[in-house]
């Protein structure tokens, strides 16, 4: 099966199982034309139901069928023995009724047992076009093929797919009595500004307080300064501050002065 195909029936399986229910495996319901079809043309039924279908199968068949394949012979023996390999679905018939008017039986006015039918006949599938939710499949040139949904299953699933959006009476009478809630006003939190954190804060240094004036000195004292401070304290006589002595910018400039002379 082509990739193309293959998806347009994946997707269409899909659509049934979310709109209608359906569930692997799938029940199809295989009548006495599909089983000698498949005979004919050497088609392995089974395994071509489960790549249309995109799932596994459940394939089944009524008593009625089988007896409708007994009535043509012993030539049509190996579809008989292909038939007794599938499950029996209990028809109810007492007599047994044509093949075509017991899968209609069966399938009934809604499909509630969700069945796929897969049969040859023409008439039978036209027939079930008019019922919701019956995927129907057939071997066309030995192909085997699934239709379309139908008019009736596509317009349930609109009416479906509407009501689930729109709401309901009862909904609209309670929304008709009640008056629109207005939304409560915001507020709006102003947070304070926080202070700085106390371990980064550098901690101020405490400046000299000149004895002189009583006020705290701007000027950082000198280290020897200090150690006059010091030796007042201890009563020993501060030393004298040493002078540096400045060179003669005349001897500088001029040059240094003839020894002979002043001599």
């Amino acid at each position: 099966m082509r990739q193309k195909r293959a998806k347009a029936y994946r997707k269409l399986m899909a659509m049934y199982e979310l709109s209608f229910g359906f569930r692997q495996p799938y029940q199809v319901l295989v009548d006495s034309g599909m089983c000698i079809t498949a005979q004919d043309h050497k088609i392995d039924l089974v395994k071509q139901l489960e790549t249309v279908l995109q799932g596994k199968i459940k394939p089944m068949i009524t008593q009625c069928c089988i007896v409708e394949l007994y009535k043509m012979g012993k030539e049509r023996q190996p579809a008989v023995d292909l038939a007794k390999m599938f499950e029996r679905r209990k028809c109810n018939h007492r007599e047994a009724i044509e093949g075509s008017e017991c899968l209609k039986h069966v399938t009934g006015d809604t499909n509630k047992h969700r069945y796929v039918i897969a049969t040859q006949a023409q008439e039978l599938r036209s027939q079930l076009r008019a019922i919701q939710a019956v995927p129907l499949v057939h071997i066309k040139m030995s192909v085997m093929v699934i239709e379309p949904p139908s008019e009736e299953t596509l317009r349930i699933k609109e009416r479906m797919t509407q009501e689930a959006l729109d709401i309901s009476e009862k909904e609209k009478q309670d929304l008709v009595g009640t008056k629109p809630v207005e939304p409560s006003p915001v507020l709006k939190v102003h947070r304070k500004a926080k202070g700085p954190n106390p371990l980064s804060i550098k901690k101020k240094q405490s400046r000299p307080v000149d004895p002189t004036s009583g006020a705290a000195s701007s000027k950082r004292p000198r280290e020897d300064d200090k150690d006059e401070e010091e030796e007042e304290d201890e009563g020993v006589a501060p030393r004298k501050k040493k002078r540096r002595r400045r060179k003669n910018t005349e001897m500088v400039a001029t040059g240094p002065l003839d020894v002979s002379l002043s001599t």
